[in-house]
């Protein structure tokens, strides 16, 4: 898909019921086996929640930054800064049906460029270390493996039912280089 053919913009309040159904829809359940960036097979239960989502885009410090074609919401990303001049990026989604043709590409550009605009040097995510193939996509767009892993909030039910004991994210960063000129 190309980048021209996206409008990239803030989440506001009218968009939360929309952005919990694209990112339920990217990560849980039957219809995330449409995508390549499901975690049914890990995970059941939610991923977020209208009030999260309601916070987020409240939130003055953090960007819920949307991806439109032709109108219809397709992805969506959050952008929080961290300390250290650190923009962090999560709550990535695709709309599975999509997934594959380059808007994750483009919305994870955009989302780097709203991190730099902020001040951020680098860009930082974290990822289940299960998920080899999307360890391997942030990869091959710059994002290193600290080495740093971060534990499963077990008993969170904000985050899911683990399907297995031994989840745990892996801490990627990516320096991000001045916007060209």
């Amino acid at each position: 898909m190309p980048a021209q053919e996206l409008e990239f913009r803030p989440a506001r309040p009218s968009d939360a019921d929309a952005v919990v159904a694209l990112v339920e829809s990217a990560y849980r359940g039957e219809s995330s086996r449409a995508g390549w960036t499901t975690e049914a097979d890990l995970l059941g239960g939610q991923r977020t929640d209208r009030a999260e989502v309601d916070a987020l885009i409240a939130d003055p410090d953090a960007t819920l930054l949307l991806a439109l074609a032709s109108g219809a919401l397709s992805g969506c990303v959050l952008i929080v800064p961290a300390p250290s001049a650190t923009a962090h990026i999560g709550m990535f989604a695709v709309r599975p049906g999509l997934q594959g043709k380059g808007l994750g590409r483009a919305l994870l550009a955009a989302a780097e460029g709203v991190g730099r605009a902020r001040g951020a040097a680098r860009a930082k995510l974290t990822v289940l270390e299960q998920r080899q193939e999307l360890l391997g996509w942030y990869a091959r767009r710059g994002y290193l493996l600290t080495g740093a892993t971060e534990p499963f909030p077990y008993g969170n039910l904000r985050f899911g039912l683990p399907k297995r004991p031994d989840l745990r994210f892996a801490v990627m960063e990516k320096t991000l280089q001045a916007a060209p000129r």
